[in-house]
């Protein structure tokens, strides 16, 4: 049955399951010491290549295949991310009846409008002065 289901699965589907095992997998340590036992690896096999251009080349070219990559897969669980917490957000200004709803879709607000509505927030907000610095509405 799983089978049959993975077959149906768009391509997008596919990679974001893909992109998220891999991150999963990146993220742990021992995928860290491995990396770090390839490069003393590569290190130490530079006297036998008498430090050459080739042997600067392996670990340049992987590096950068990697990191590359690993944009795509990062990018890809950070979006994933960023929805699920938007939309774990959104449930709860919903479920409050005091909350505004247009916070709701302030993701998709410019940053002007973003500004504006900071600046209303400020407006609104009681403003605590400290005991150590002076109010900034009272006159000197």
């Amino acid at each position: 049955m799983q089978k049959d289901e993975d077959s149906r699965q768009s391509m997008s589907d596919r990679f974001s399951h893909a992109a998220q095992w891999c991150s999963q997998q990146c993220g742990r340590a021992h995928t860290f010491v491995a990396a770090i036992l390839l490069i003393i690896v590569w290190a130490g096999c530079g006297p036998a290549f008498h430090y050459s251009d080739t042997w600067q080349l392996i670990i340049n070219t992987g590096t950068t295949i990697v990191t590359f990559l690993m944009v795509f897969l990062i990018q890809n669980t950070q979006n994933r991310d960023t929805t699920a917490i938007q939309m774990k957000l959104d449930e709860l200004i919903r479920a409050n009846e005091h909350a505004r709803n247009r916070m709701m879709e302030i993701e998709d607000m410019t940053e002007n409008e973003i500004k504006q509505l900071k600046e209303s927030f400020l407006r609104t907000a009681p403003v605590v002065a400290s005991a150590t610095e002076p109010s900034s509405n009272s006159k000197a």
